[in-house]
């Protein structure tokens, strides 16, 4: 079994506890975020058809599909809201014809349904659809989404060119402490400034790639990309893969089982993408299975890793958990099926027996002596909690 050397068990872990540890020091200290967010933005499946109605609808069935009750919380609009700023008081204005009773009327109407409402702008001079960006307009922008209630905003990078993203993502952090409200801060660069090394302080989740498409192979690029930063993750910031495609069409039921393990296993946002007011129940179920989601808002706040790989396209991730245990995810990249074994010394615990639960098939598998193997699906997953001693 060839193993990544920067991510032995002993030597991962030690450099979690190093990491994590400097990381903590410098990470937001407000209560927001000290899991990663859970909830829905349009983009991914409405782009620039955004509405009032649209997102009261969400809202509703974020309740009635039983999104809301496993965790999901955030309705957040992205681009094409806002169309202008008013001339004599310098605030953004949403567009009139799809939200005719306003941004706090429907923040209001979130709110009653037990969620939180999120909205977007750019740090830039506009947004990548055009419309007004924030730059020179952070405070007031702050001041009025506190005003409308807002509790989540994502801010990205277009037509910022000449400007330095470190600077303008504090800058707008810090437009946001003065407003008086609790928001969560998302920050969206694309990964293009390393914000690895800067944004933990800064944002409470923090893109670390380009944008996801609802492929298999562009869903494994970006949680390549973004696995390369496990050790800054933890409460209060996390490291953003981008949205969830699950159920937009793209992918098969595998691909997407396959696509919701890693994200919680990388401790990522889990931010729906897809229509889930028309969802299938297999949609419903891969978003809402509550067993992945625990792994995803494990308290212990470690973002896993991939600690083996027995061949090229056949891997182990792990995730460290409270209280000891640990989620595996078996993922098969290759085009069969294919059998997937870990050891216990890869994933950090003593030789001997371990409970295994498979966590997609919501079943006890038994005590497993020394490590577990499956038969993985092509392009699928198998996701596993292994209870055993830990090594010391």
């Amino acid at each position: 079994m060839r193993r990544f050397v920067d991510r032995t068990i002993g030597g991962a872990l030690l450099a979690l506890a190093v990491g994590a540890a400097v990381a903590q020091a410098q990470r937001l200290d407000d209560g927001l975020a000290r899991t990663p967010p859970m909830g829905f933005n349009t983009w991914n499946k409405f782009a620039c058809n955004v509405s009032e109605d649209l997102l009261k609808g969400v809202a509703d069935a974020m309740v009635s599909s039983g999104m809301r009750d496993a965790g999901y919380q955030y309705v957040v609009i992205d681009d094409c809201w806002q169309v202008a700023r008013d001339s004599a008081t310098g605030r953004i204005v949403a567009d009139p014809q799809r939200f005719p009773h306003g941004m706090r009327a429907l923040a209001d109407y979130v709110h009653a349904k037990g969620l939180k409402f999120g909205l977007y702008t750019d740090a830039g001079r506009r947004t990548c659809e055009g419309r007004p960006g924030s730059y020179r307009s952070y405070q007031i922008d702050a001041r009025t989404y506190a005003e409308w209630g807002v509790d989540y905003t994502k801010v990205d990078w277009c037509n910022a060119d000449s400007l330095n993203a470190r600077t303008q993502y504090t800058e707008f952090r810090d437009a946001l402490r003065a407003a008086g409200r609790p928001i969560v801060f998302s920050i969206c660069e694309w990964g293009s400034n390393r914000p690895w090394e800067w944004a933990v302080g800064v944002g409470h989740l923090w893109r670390t790639t380009g944008d996801i498409s609802d492929r298999w192979q562009s869903m494994l690029n970006v949680a390549d990309a973004s696995a390369r930063h496990a050790l800054v993750a933890g409460p209060g910031g996390w490291n953003d893969p981008d949205m969830l495609e699950v159920g937009n069409g793209g992918m098969t039921a595998e691909e997407y089982r396959a696509h919701f393990s890693l994200w919680a296993i990388m401790a990522a946002p889990l931010i729906a993408g897809n229509d889930i007011r028309t969802m299938s129940d297999t949609t419903r179920d891969l978003l809402t299975n509550r067993e992945v989601i625990a792994v995803d808002q494990d308290t212990l706040g470690v973002q896993g890793w991939l600690a083996a790989q027995p061949a090229p396209d056949l891997q182990v991730w792990m995730k460290p958990l409270a209280g000891g245990a640990r989620a595996v995810a078996l993922v098969n990249r290759t085009g069969a099926i294919a059998e997937i074994a870990v050891e216990w010394s890869a994933i950090g615990l003593r030789a001997g027996a371990a409970t295994v639960r498979d966590l997609w098939a919501h079943r006890d598998l038994g005590r497993k002596v020394n490590r577990f193997a499956a038969q993985v699906p092509s392009h699928g997953v198998v996701m596993v909690r292994v209870t055993g001693a830990v090594a010391r």
